[in-house]
């Protein structure tokens, strides 16, 4: 796990504030929802985990360092 500084925390609130529209690259789960899948972020913790609520109902948190999502402008 890669520890986030504050100014990349910052950076991360940012880019993904609450109820903007991902979609999903990467992520090493079993079970993690697919490649390609769309989700409203909820959040981003102290750790700088994305918190994603996936339209396929999961809603396991993007990691900092190991996952990756990209924002998108969907209007679902």
């Amino acid at each position: 796990m890669k520890i986030i500084s504050k100014e990349q925390l910052l950076n991360l609130r940012e880019k993904y504030p609450a109820g903007c529209r991902v979609e999903l690259l990467k992520m090493d789960d079993i079970q993690a929802p697919k490649i390609g899948t769309k989700g409203t972020v909820v959040g981003v913790d102290d750790i700088g985990s994305i918190m994603v609520r996936w339209d396929s109902g999961s809603s396991l948190s993007v990691a900092f360092g190991e996952d990756l999502c990209r924002r998108i402008h969907d209007d679902r």
